[in-house]
């Protein structure tokens, strides 16, 4: 430097300050360009407002949310309705990237919720329980699809006109023949049964006890169910009397009494008349109780006669979404009553008579029952004797003490009579069914006239085989005198078990129909 030139000496002076200016320039700017690429959004960033508390802790589902002003946290604890809920937490921090408050069994995280997630979950939550209100389950009475569930609006929007529905007439058309096929297989098979196994084969005692749960199960779970339906609907308006269903009910079961009531009445004055005529030709007179568990089966078959037809009618008029389903649920509905009512039939002529006291104790007396096969020839029996040293009495008049006793005559009940009884069952609902196609395009399940009349059959229908099953069925075969009155145990059990099973079967078929 010493060397140089005053000019000289500027100049290097003048560059080295130049260098110097430079690298301060670049180390500021390196400086300055650092804190820019550290400082990107991390978690640590994020959490560098920590609250020191959060308060107004509520419940989605079994999450817990709280609130730090306007931020919500979500809290990392499960909970549920109806364990007590915190109404805040204090203490909260920071550990690394974390968030933690304190809670008395310890530290519990929380974290921040997201507005976007939040109402994300909001949304969740109201589409969900839109979805569960809005489910509907419908299902067709009388041609009218019934519906529960749904929003309201959608209810406000029902209306009671004819609604037009596509119908496949060929589909309906075939299966009434199925329809036909099943009931004749399901009525007629006990009969046939019966001309082979004897009636006191536990076989037949699980049939009849099988068709006393069906017919007391279709009673409570199908029809009165129907009618009750049927009364409650919007097209029909409110009624004065809430227990329309229950009353014409009671109808039906008062109705079934007088019925029986007065038929057996008149086959007693019928037999008066006769016994004396009887006796004078052969010394024997007629047991009658085969005529009053006529009247008895005449009784059930009109019950069940009255609401197969509007079975037929109504199954053709679902629409299609729903018909097949119905009707497989209808023949199996169909297949046990007509087991039901011909086990019944088939055991005409054939069970001890339960409604004439002076057989009951002729068989006490004996010791014996003659009831065995009369189903193939006639079966005589001697009545009560008379009362020692005195007279014997007869309605002909009085006859010695030595003379023999009265013979009463219990009489077949022909396989043609049998069958002729059964065949109302089977041809019933097919021809509703007929009657249904017939209308098809003109029925409506809304029409109030229409309602009244379908609600009253169900009813009057379901009070008769409440009397009919509970009563002349279910009394009579296990308290009043019936085969399970003195049954053993194994048949006891037998019985029970397959009573149970038709009461249960009939109730699930319910479920659809």
């Amino acid at each position: 430097m010493a060397g140089l030139l005053p000019s000289d000496r500027k100049s290097v002076l003048q560059y080295a300050l130049t260098a110097l200016l430079l690298q301060f320039a670049s180390a500021s700017q390196i400086q300055h360009s650092a804190p820019q690429v550290t400082a990107a959004p991390t978690a640590t960033t994020a959490l560098a407002v920590v609250p020191t508390a959060i308060s107004g802790c509520h419940l989605h589902d079994n999450e817990v949310f709280c609130l730090a002003g306007e931020t919500e946290y979500s809290v990392h604890t499960t909970a549920t309705a109806t364990s007590e809920l915190p109404a805040q937490f204090t203490g909260c921090h920071s550990h690394d990237d974390a968030l933690f408050c304190e809670t008395p069994s310890g530290d519990v995280e929380i974290s921040l919720v997201a507005e976007e997630s939040e109402e994300d979950d909001h949304h969740h939550d109201e589409d969900e329980a839109t979805s569960s209100t809005s489910e509907k389950k419908c299902h067709f009475h009388a041609g009218v699809e019934h519906c529960t569930g749904g929003d309201e609006h959608e209810g406000e929007s029902a209306t009671c006109e004819r609604t037009d529905r596509d119908y496949n007439i060929r589909l309906r058309v075939g299966l009434l023949f199925a329809m036909l096929g099943t009931s004749s297989f399901g009525v007629f098979s006990p009969i046939l049964l019966s001309n082979f196994v004897s009636p006191n084969n536990v076989f037949i005692t699980i049939l009849r006890q099988f068709g006393t749960g069906v017919v007391i199960s279709t009673a409570f779970i199908h029809l009165f169910t129907h009618a009750q339906l049927m009364f409650a609907s919007e097209c029909l308006g409110e009624l004065s009397f809430e227990g329309t269903a229950g009353a014409i009910s009671m109808a039906g079961i008062f109705i079934s009494f007088l019925a029986e009531y007065f038929g057996v009445r008149v086959l007693q004055w019928h037999a008066a008349k006769t016994e004396a005529r009887n006796i004078e030709n052969g010394g024997e007179k007629e047991d009658s109780a085969h005529r009053t568990e006529m009247v008895n089966i005449m009784v059930l078959e009109c019950g069940v006669i009255f609401h197969s037809i509007l079975i037929g009618i109504t199954l053709v008029v679902a629409g299609d979404t729903f018909f097949l389903t119905l009707f497989a649920v209808i023949v199996f509905h169909q297949m046990f009553e007509g087991i039901a009512l011909g086990s019944r039939i088939a055991a005409l002529g054939t069970l001890p008579p339960i409604n004439a006291a002076s057989s009951v104790h002729s068989h006490s007396h004996h010791g014996h029952s003659h009831h065995g096969h009369s189903h193939a020839h006639e079966v005589k029996r001697p009545s009560p004797p008379a009362e020692p040293h005195s007279p014997t009495c007869t309605d002909n008049g009085v006859v010695s003490e030595d003379e023999s006793v009265e013979v009463t005559v219990i009489k077949p009940v022909s396989l043609r009579k049998k069958l002729l009884l059964a065949s109302g069952f089977a041809l019933v609902t097919p021809i509703g069914m007929a009657i249904g196609i017939g209308v098809l395009n003109q029925f409506n399940g809304n029409n109030p006239s229409t309602i009244i009349a379908i609600g009253t059959l169900d009813a009057v229908s379901a009070g008769i085989l409440m009397w009919v099953g509970i009563v002349e069925m279910w009394a009579h075969d296990w308290m009043l005198g019936g085969e399970m009155t003195t049954s053993g145990p194994l048949r006891t059990l037998a019985g029970l078990t397959s009573l149970i099973a038709g009461l249960a079967v009939m109730s699930l078929l319910g479920k659809w129909a």
